[in-house]
């Protein structure tokens, strides 16, 4: 009997699946033959500790992933790293994923814009849907740290000849000022403020 497909913010529990996750996201870069930043172990674990990550499960199968960054002092967010396992690929998680997360990022942090690089088609749907808009590199964080993530792609020489001003992904953007608020389960919203409360 097929197992209940499972969407949930990850939490120290699933830091089981960290290799499982490293590894599917590098071997879906290597298939599409487009870049992708490398993250450590201890980035995931620390993501998934602090509710800043989504995880999709079937039973205990590993079938998706996707996590969260803030970038200049909480002014721009991120939801990046999506990842659907090839066995689930074709049942909708993807999008469920990405809303999610989406949802995640918009009632941590309600002001800040929310924005994406993706050379996908398939995300780029997704976030039209959501609300995203194209924009420039221009219009994204300046943020220093979020730029030295894209040093692990492999595109990352037509970011830096351009001075980043292009590269291979697209540049979406969304204004959470031109946007209804949103609100997760009361469960995720009571572990969020015990975090948040440890981390003033």
């Amino acid at each position: 009997m097929e197992q209940e497909l499972k969407v949930m913010v990850a939490d120290q529990s699933h830091e089981k699946y960290i290799d499982t996750i490293l590894t599917t996201i590098e071997e879906a870069a290597k298939v599409r033959g487009t870049g992708i930043a490398k993250r450590s172990p201890e980035y995931v674990a620390t993501k998934m500790r602090e509710a800043k990550a989504v995880i999709a499960l079937e039973g205990d199968r590993f079938a998706g992933f996707s996590y969260i960054e803030t970038w200049g002092n909480k002014h721009y967010v991120t939801t990046s790293g999506l990842i659907v396992h090839p066995d689930f690929r074709g049942r909708g998680l993807a999008k469920r994923i990405k809303d999610l997360t989406f949802t995640l990022a918009r009632t941590r942090w309600p002001h800040a814009k929310i924005f994406s690089l993706t050379s996908g088609a398939a995300v780029m749907k997704m976030n039209t849907s959501l609300g995203y808009k194209p924009v420039t590199f221009a219009d994204l964080t300046d943020d220093e740290s979020f730029w030295r993530g894209c040093e692990g792609c492999i595109n990352v020489d037509v970011l830096k000849r351009t001075g980043r001003k292009y590269c291979i992904c697209t540049a979406m953007l969304f204004d959470p000022e031109e946007h209804l608020p949103v609100k997760l389960p009361e469960d995720v919203l009571e572990r969020i403020a015990k975090l948040d409360g440890k981390n003033m």
